[in-house]
């Protein structure tokens, strides 16, 4: 599907549109209509549904302005940055990487440096999408996609709108840890809003400044933590690594995540694991599986604490974008926060049974470093404490040398062993503090939401007429179920057309009711927006000795069936849960009819 078609039916019918369009529009917002906030809440419930709850996981939801400090302490400040190139002539500011990739056969100019870029913005001409000046020569920049705030009066207090949900998680996790008891491993899930201030915004919801995330963090023991790979290991996976992407030739290799991570293919079985569990759950929402692949991160790429990185995309439009990205951190995270925050983020692994072991100990006579040293004093102690258990031998000698203070400010001083009173102490410890690594999966619930809109576009004929219509699963389809009264003539079928929508309702159905047109226009309707259910009340239901029935119209198929209304409501959350049509075909009656083109 086009994007311009995409974009025309995603505002016809109510999915998404710019948002602010009354003062000009605001680039990088998108509002999501009626139909779209459904779809967009399946979508995520799906995913609690999938990686949460059947993970065994918990959900928390952080606040998403948080103070400066958090993202020194994760490194935002210095290293969240895109290539931006500005244009002599009318100013308009690009993301140069982008303009590369537009412009060239070069897939994945995010992973070169700022010069590299610069050097083919020249070779190819490249000029400003905005007036058409070459941009050879201009800077490449980096840019801070962080949006600034200030938290309470003033500007004491700076903050930021976080980038993404997972500082959230980690922040907390001297809390989070105490609710999973401190046992390892156990995984944190949260859907929220992210923002980044991004340069040029692009793409519908692409490339936004407010996005929605749905992330899980893993927290994992590297050392003795498995996860269990044999539920997967089956799991048909298509990739795309980095030694192929790299080949002048290169090509996908469809394998099974079992296989790929035997052979190495896959670094981490964690992040395999994931790979496995992610591509069941796209293929559930309804993500067409021949336009979907895992693309492995190029060294250029991939985060400096990231040991292996793949990204989820998919084909839409004619391009591959990310929907997802699956990381192996290691300890950076919480190794980072521990550096900066004041509080423990360690767990306490208890050995198997206790161990006696050897410690090197140092008892410093304040006495005689407070007049020795003056203000000093505290730091040659913490010094002599932290050599002692880094190098015992350096207290064998008459003296003891340390160092305090860092780089010009570093000073040298002599300590007299006898002093500092080194020991070495038997102790029987029962475990040791670890820091976590964490396994992160993460998904953009914007983006998915637009691929599920173009791979579920389909066009057909129906009753010699063409028809569009969007083949979404059930479970994501932004109702449930529509109803009909055949004709609005007869009081008897209006008033048990509303009561079977009142019902269905009832029992927990999103269910849409229309009277207005022909029910071969109000089908349509429905088919476009992708309603998997129409319910129609017709004569023949009311009319007999039997129970009253209705007549059930599969979308895909536009097939019927007849279903006593008070069957009605288990039938069709059966179907929603993923049952499947044919089975009423067999067990009810179908319906010759030729309703789709009756008028009223």
């Amino acid at each position: 599907m086009a994007g311009g078609a995409l974009a025309e039916l995603a505002k016809r019918r109510g999915f998404f549109f710019g948002a602010n369009g009354a003062y000009g529009g605001t680039a990088g917002f998108y509002t999501f209509g009626p139909q779209g906030a459904a779809l967009k809440r399946n979508v995520e419930e799906a995913w609690r549904d999938r990686f949460t709850r059947k993970e065994g996981n918990r959900e928390i939801e952080a606040p998403t302005v948080m103070p400066e400090a958090v993202f020194e302490a994760s490194g935002h400040l210095d290293g969240f940055d895109d290539m931006l190139v500005e244009c002599g002539e009318c100013g308009e500011s690009s993301r140069a990487d982008h303009l590369v990739e537009d412009a060239t056969d070069f897939e994945d100019a995010e992973s070169l440096s700022g010069g590299a870029v610069e050097d083919l913005i020249h070779e190819h001409d490249v000029a400003c999408p905005s007036c058409g000046v070459a941009l050879a020569g201009r800077d490449v920049e980096n840019f801070n996609l962080m949006f600034a705030t200030d938290i309470g009066p003033g500007d004491a207090h700076p903050g930021y709108l976080r980038p993404e949900t997972a500082q959230g998680i980690f922040v907390e996790f001297p809390r989070l840890k105490e609710y999973a008891r401190g046992s390892l491993p156990f995984g944190i899930t949260q859907i929220g809003p992210a923002y980044r201030n991004e340069i040029s915004p692009r793409g519908g919801l692409l490339r936004l400044r407010e996005f929605t995330q749905a992330e899980l963090e893993q927290f994992i023991d590297p050392e003795t933590d498995e996860p269990p790979l044999d539920r997967v290991a089956d799991v048909d996976v298509r990739l795309y690594p980095a030694d192929e992407q790299a080949a002048a030739d290169g090509e996908y290799r469809d394998t099974t995540v079992g296989e790929a991570v035997a052979d190495g293919t896959i670094g981490s079985a964690w992040v395999g694991y994931y790979l496995g569990v992610a591509r069941e759950w796209y293929e559930r929402v309804g993500v067409d599986m021949d336009r979907f692949r895992f693309r492995q991160h190029l060294a250029g790429e991939r985060a400096h604490y990231a040991a292996d990185c793949w990204d989820a995309e998919s084909e839409v439009g004619g391009d591959w974008i990310e929907i997802a990205g699956f990381a192996y951190r290691g300890d950076y995270d919480l190794s980072k926060h521990g550096e900066h925050g004041d509080d423990a983020f360690t767990v306490f692994k208890r050995y198997d049974e206790p161990k006696t072991v050897e410690r090197a100990t140092v008892d410093p006579d304040m006495s005689v470093l407070g007049p020795e040293f003056g203000g000093d004093a505290a730091a040659v102690a913490d010094a002599l404490e932290t050599l002692a258990g880094r190098d015992p031998g350096a207290f064998e000698g008459e003296t003891v040398t340390v160092e305090i203070g860092e780089g010009d400010d570093a000073e040298t001083h002599e300590v007299d062993a006898d002093v500092a009173n080194f020991a070495v102490e038997e102790t029987t410890e029962n475990g040791e503090h670890i820091t976590p690594h964490v396994v992160e999966p993460s998904f953009g619930v914007g983006r998915t939401v637009q691929t599920l809109l173009a791979h579920a576009y389909e066009t057909d004929e129906v009753d010699g007429e063409e028809r569009t219509y969007l083949a979404l699963e059930p479970e994501v389809a932004p109702r449930d179920a529509a109803v009909f009264p055949l004709v609005t003539n007869d009081d008897r079928l209006v008033e048990l057309a509303t009561r079977v929508a009142d019902d269905l309702r009832a029992a927990g159905l999103s269910v849409a009711y229309d009277d207005s047109g022909s029910i071969g226009r109000r089908y349509r309707r429905q088919d476009e927006v992708g309603t998997p259910f129409c319910v129609t009340v017709d004569r023949d239901g009311i009319e007999g000795d039997g129970p009253e029935t209705v007549t059930v119209r599969e979308r895909d198929s536009a097939a019927q069936v007849r279903v006593p209304v008070g069957e009605l409501a288990a039938e069709l959350a059966t179907l929603r849960a993923g049952g499947e049509f044919v089975s009423l075909s067999e067990r009810y009656d179908s319906v010759e009819t030729d309703v789709e083109t009756t008028t009223n």
